[in-house]
């Protein structure tokens, strides 16, 4: 009888049991969404905030999910298909296309969802109990009354040892003792000593020129270098950040050091080109300086409103602003440097001059520019010859005439007036 009721109810025990794992194994993971949309939504979407395409925050509401998934993986169909909400996303969004996903599973989109319909639950608060505090008012007054009787014990015994000695006094007076006052001697004074010792003269005026023209020479010497020279700039631009944790490479920006005398200014259009996408800063902080993630935030709202740019409507107002950048690295008028024959030609490293940029929160001026530092450098650098017919042929002609296997840009007119000056 046992038997028989087991084999009658164990088809609906495996039927439960396949539907509960079924139901388990399809909940979206919220975690696994929050991938997917970083990976490939998040550069076009935000959650709260129109970007390039509208905010995707509880998007499931709005659309049948049928309908997002074929549009997610191909939505170039749907519009040419004439689907109404296709086509006025289209339309909304001036032409823009929408990249299209067909490696993305229905799973993978769930989770997306999941992701976007997602609302964190309220901080709980916590209930704080009277906890003693360590109050060190106590002690400080403590400390103050121990000061102040010590103060008082100090100008009591000076006020004492003044009255004993004019007691003392007194006494010697009344028994008749006579109290002797040493007498001054006619000593002569030291300037006067000083200026009939001709020898001292001598080395004083001999001192004085040699540490006159030391003084003189070295303040002549700074004239016009600036190294370490940190100006605030009008908008605050980390190339710790940039270069350092973006790995962005200097000559992205400066794209004219490749090819011209100049590196060049960066037009905000090349920094548009990134944050048309970003509007805030979601990296790490450093709390002690003030470097918050409102602090870089604000910054970007500055380079929308010298540009003229609207978050609201992803477009340009045409009301812009000239952003008044201060220059940091300034060489005199009558010296000729190339930034192509540097980093081009010789493929030097901007780090080689400006230092370690990457670590650099704020730029400064990390080396002297002086002659003398240019010209150590180009005796100490060898130049690069390889897969370079030009170099190749005065490299073979000067190695024979130095007999040595390697130049340096010294060795090959580096160290010529007419190199720099001209």
């Amino acid at each position: 009888m046992l038997k028989d009721s087991l084999q009658a109810h164990l088809p609906l025990v495996l039927l439960s049991l396949c539907f509960s794992l079924a139901v388990n194994a399809q909940e979206p993971d919220i975690q696994k969404g929050k991938s997917l949309f970083n990976a490939n939504c998040a550069a076009c979407h935000k959650l709260k905030k129109r970007a390039v395409g509208p905010a995707l925050a509880g998007v499931s509401a709005k659309y049948d999910k049928e309908w997002l998934y074929t549009w997610i993986k191909n939505s170039t169909a749907m519009v040419k298909s004439g689907d109404a909400q296709a086509v006025a996303i289209y339309e909304e969004y001036n032409g823009s296309v929408m990249t299209s996903f067909p490696q993305l599973s229905n799973v993978d989109i769930d989770n997306i969802l999941a992701y976007t319909d997602y609302t964190p639950p309220p901080p709980t608060a916590i209930a704080m109990t009277n906890v003693p505090s360590n109050d060190s008012g106590g002690s400080s007054f403590t400390n103050d009354l121990i000061l102040l009787v010590l103060m008082l014990v100090l100008a009591a015994l000076v006020t004492m040892l003044f009255l004993v000695n004019k007691t003392l006094n007194k006494i010697a007076a009344a028994n008749g003792v006579e109290i002797i006052k040493k007498e001054k001697r006619n000593r002569t004074p030291l300037w006067k000593a000083y200026v009939q010792n001709s020898f001292l003269v001598f080395v004083s005026v001999i001192f004085l020129l040699l540490s006159s023209a030391y003084v003189g020479y070295s303040y002549l010497m700074q004239v016009g270098i600036d190294q370490g020279y940190m100006p605030i700039q009008p908008i605050h631009y980390s190339h710790k950040i940039h270069s350092g944790d973006n790995q962005i490479e200097c000559k992205y920006c400066h794209s004219s050091a490749r090819v011209s005398k100049h590196s060049g200014i960066p037009s905000l259009n090349v920094c548009m080109n990134c944050h048309m996408n970003i509007a805030e800063y979601n990296g790490d902080e450093d709390l002690e300086k003030g470097y918050t993630k409102d602090f870089y935030t604000n910054e970007i709202k500055k380079l929308y409103k010298a540009v003229g740019w609207d978050e609201s409507t992803q477009s340009y107002t045409g009301e812009t602003q000239p952003v008044k950048w201060v220059r940091i690295h300034n060489l005199p008028d009558f010296v000729y440097f190339n930034h192509a024959q540097h980093v081009s030609v010789a493929g030097i490293d901007c780090q080689k001059c400006h230092g370690p940029v990457e670590e650099m929160e704020i730029m400064y001026q990390h080396s002297s520019l002086t002659m003398g530092w240019c010209i150590n450098c180009h005796r100490e650098t060898n130049v690069n010859v390889k897969d370079n017919g030009y170099y190749t042929k005065i490299h073979e002609e000067l190695s024979k005439k130095y007999g040595v296997d390697k130049l340096t840009a010294a060795q090959m007119g580096g160290l010529e007036c007419g190199k720099c000056h001209y």
